[in-house]
């Protein structure tokens, strides 16, 4: 899996905090919920989604050991009682019926598993209880990813990139649908939706591919990456220009799931 720096996300990952404080409002939780955090990452979310359980537990859970260690210390137990974090794969955890809610923003693309992911998260949840997750969905960032193809076919690049596969999935609103209902859940909304993700000058858009497109950066020895990163920031707005104020833009489609485990 990609070896994410916590701290270079949290300063260039804005957008998905944004987006993913817009999806706890969704949650119209009551304060006695206990709620998984699929894909915590920094930990940002989750003491969002703990402000919120007067009663209640969020407990916090992601692959990368390096973000749990930088969720842990930044939101120690002391100060967060009702929040906490693990080191876990969601694909395999094993436990039954725990959780009212489970949530995830911005992380599930990274999973090409989805049938597997839903399956343990419908044995996770209580009876009655829902999730919602919000993920990169079909067509996200489609102008950005065509760039990119076009670079890394070409000299100097082309010769990291041999029989070089994206570690994510991006599904469609249909394709989830049928992943949710084959995993037994009921859905209750399953949608597609664009989003423009708005860096505030070229130095973000640069911190957005260095944090986010580890795939890429990871076939690159090091004393690459920034060269590389600088190329594709290059060869994005050469076809994408800033707006008059320096803004970037890059055009990102959104999928966003909620399903109940239950028929009624």
């Amino acid at each position: 899996m990609p070896r994410w720096n916590p701290d270079d996300y949290e300063k260039h990952s804005s957008a998905q905090k944004d987006w993913g404080g817009e999806l706890i409002e969704k949650l119209h939780l009551c304060g006695e919920e206990q709620v998984l955090d699929i894909g915590c990452g920094d930990g940002g979310l989750t003491v969002m989604i703990a402000a919120r359980l007067m009663r209640g537990i969020v407990t916090g859970i992601d692959l990368s050991r390096d973000m749990i260690a930088h969720a842990q210390s930044r939101y120690p137990p002391s100060e967060y009682p009702n929040c906490h974090f693990a080191c876990m794969d969601v694909r395999t955890m094993s436990c039954e019926s725990l959780f009212d809610v489970a949530f995830s923003n911005a992380a599930l693309h990274w999973v090409p598993e989805q049938d597997r992911v839903l399956e343990t998260v419908f044995l996770a949840l209580k009876p009655g209880g829902r999730l919602l997750f919000q993920m990169g969905g079909q067509g996200n960032a489609a102008e950005f990813f065509a760039v990119a193809r076009t670079l890394v076919a070409e000299r100097p690049w082309k010769r990291y990139f041999s029989g070089f596969t994206p570690g994510w999935r991006f599904l469609s609103d249909t394709e989830y649908t049928r992943l949710l209902e084959h995993a037994g859940f009921r859905p209750l909304g399953v949608e597609l939706f664009p989003v423009d993700m708005v860096h505030a000058d070229r130095q973000e858009l640069e911190g957005w591919i260095r944090t986010t497109w580890l795939p890429f950066l990871e076939r690159l020895p090091a004393s690459r990456k920034e060269e590389f990163i600088t190329a594709l920031a290059d060869r994005y707005l050469a076809s994408h220009p800033p707006d008059p104020d320096g803004r970037t833009c890059v055009k990102m489609v959104r999928l966003e799931a909620e399903a109940k485990k239950g028929a009624e």
